[in-house]
């Protein structure tokens, strides 16, 4: 069983059972949500069922264990989960708060409920959803936040929480990696993580390009890349070395020392993706980069104003949002990102960093 580091010994009056599995940034924006839970309901002991590699970002929440799911292990299929509730159940879960709703929680939530566990589900919005991004007749509105969405499932189980009473969690002590990597550095720390899941919310390479060239003439950034993935490293290694002020971090530090450095960092760009949850979720300033997607689908990063997002040219592309992951793109909306200037990202650094 993983725990939190900062899980101590005290009597607890509940035990919820907080379920999401995935995504990285989908795990990243209950944070938010549970640091207020903690504060409002002290004596409620929080059990996270997430994947292994999310616990570090829970890691600043007192008196939360997270259970780690091993869905493709010895936790998969419908034996699997049978296995997993068995396993929970014994930790003397009273509640089931299901932010993920899909078909793993589900039978989760099954489990859970002929056991006469009081369960309640994510409202995913499906239909509002799918009115903000049909090509006709389109209902473009805000619709409600992902965070409150998270938060509403605890309402039914009978704890409302407000976001007015959130407070970040203070920065936290860089280790020996992260102090090599940074070298001490005493000017502004930026973050730039230029990938996405899908092409139809990524930045062109060669204009992100431009803003790296841009903000490392300037000379008052330490700038770091985010991203995973072999091909990645290979494009950040190769943008690092051309400028002075430029750092990858890929594959330099463990996951638990890029969320210390996210979280030390004064600015973070991102496109619509894992990342700006990540930044976000430590109270750092997050500029967000957006394609076919759109913020009024409720992902915006916690807590950020809508000034820190950069939107493609609606005029010209009417049919944003196109879809609410970015997996749908409509012929001829290919190069819909080519609409942000360079100049207006760097601008918008700028400006955040005076």
């Amino acid at each position: 069983m993983e725990e939190s580091k900062n899980i101590q010994l005290k009597e607890f009056t509940r035990n919820i059972l907080v379920i999401r599995l995935s995504a990285m940034g989908d795990v990243a924006m209950v944070v938010p949500v549970l640091r207020v839970f903690r504060a409002t309901y002290p004596d409620v002991k929080l059990t996270v069922l997430t994947r292994k590699f999310f616990a570090p970002m829970f890691s600043d929440i007192e008196n939360l264990e997270v259970y780690p799911a091993e869905i493709n292990g010895k936790h998969k299929g419908f034996f699997g989960l049978t296995r997993l509730a068995n396993e929970l159940n014994k930790l003397g879960i009273n509640e089931v708060a299901d932010v993920h709703n899909v078909l793993r929680s589900n039978v989760l939530k099954t489990l859970f409920l002929l056991r006469g566990k009081k369960v309640a589900q994510v409202d995913k919005g499906r239909a509002e959803k799918k009115a903000l991004t049909r090509p006709n007749n389109k209902v473009f509105k805000q619709l409600k936040s992902t965070h409150q969405r998270y938060a509403d499932v605890f309402s039914a189980l009978g704890y409302p929480i407000d976001f007015l009473t959130h407070n970040f969690p203070k920065k936290q002590a860089l280790t020996k990696n992260i102090l090599s990597l940074t070298q001490g550095s005493t000017k502004k720390w930026l973050g730039i993580a230029p990938f996405a899941q899908y092409d139809s919310k990524t930045y062109p390479l060669e204009l992100m390009v431009e803003v790296i060239e841009t903000l490392d003439k300037e000379n008052r950034f330490e700038i770091f890349l985010f991203g995973g993935g072999k091909k990645e490293l290979d494009i950040l290694n190769n943008i690092a070395s051309k400028y002075n002020n430029v750092i990858n971090v890929v594959n330099k530090l463990s996951f638990e020392e890029e969320l210390k450095l996210i979280g030390n960092l004064d600015i973070m760009v991102s496109m619509d993706s894992g990342n700006a949850h990540l930044s976000a979720m430590y109270g750092v300033h997050t500029i967000t980069l957006w394609g076919v997607t759109h913020p009024f689908a409720g992902f915006m990063p916690f807590a950020q104003p809508i000034e820190n997002t950069i939107l493609p040219n609606l005029a010209k592309y009417d049919q944003i949002p196109t879809s609410i992951y970015g997996n749908k793109i409509p012929s001829g909306y290919e190069k819909v990102m080519y609409t942000i200037k360079p100049e207006k990202v760097v601008e918008a650094v700028n400006k955040l960093s005076l």
